[in-house]
């Protein structure tokens, strides 16, 4: 039973806020519908399922229609790519379960990942690793480079990950 919804909308225009980096809601369900739109570009990205060993890798793309929606968990890897132009306007409900967020289902268990990163699912401000494969988007380094968590230490793929800070390393 869902039993909170709280709900905001977000615009993304050309020039101004032109994407949605990669993240997790902080929701059990997300109901994402377009409201307003004329443009082109500003795909939805999905990647896997935070925790799992896919979480970062490409799944599929969903490109918003006026008055559709997309309905998705909140742990579910997801963010909006570039607006190339116009402008696109969303209302986003996130939904809650303070039973299921307190049954043993919910809880996060970190898997190692399977392997290295689709660079669609790559998070500026979450990835400890983004800068290994992406420039960061421009004023976006000096406040995320060497803060991520993902993925936590020890659940890294087996070959090859290298964090953008060493580990006994501060965040500049």
């Amino acid at each position: 039973e869902l039993e909170a919804h709280p709900s905001f909308t977000i615009r993304y225009r050309g020039g101004e806020d032109t994407h949605l980096d990669v993240h997790t809601d902080d929701s059990d369900i997300t109901f994402n519908v377009n409201i307003f739109g004329n443009y082109s570009g500003a795909p939805l990205v999905f990647c896997g399922i935070n925790g799992e060993p896919d979480h970062r890798l490409f799944r599929t793309a969903y490109q918003h229609r006026l008055g559709y929606a997309v309905l998705h968990r909140g742990r579910h890897r997801h963010g909006a790519e570039d607006i190339t132009s116009g402008e696109r306007m969303n209302l986003v409900v996130w939904s809650y379960s303070p039973t299921y967020r307190s049954s043993e289902a919910s809880r996060k268990v970190h898997q190692k990942e399977a392997r290295k990163p689709d660079l669609r699912c790559l998070s500026y401000t979450h990835d400890r690793d983004f800068a290994q494969f992406r420039e960061f988007p421009p004023d976006k380094k000096s406040r995320h480079f060497g803060r991520g968590w993902c993925p936590p230490r020890g659940k890294e793929y087996h070959h090859g990950f290298v964090p953008d800070l060493p580990a006994d390393s501060a965040a500049l």
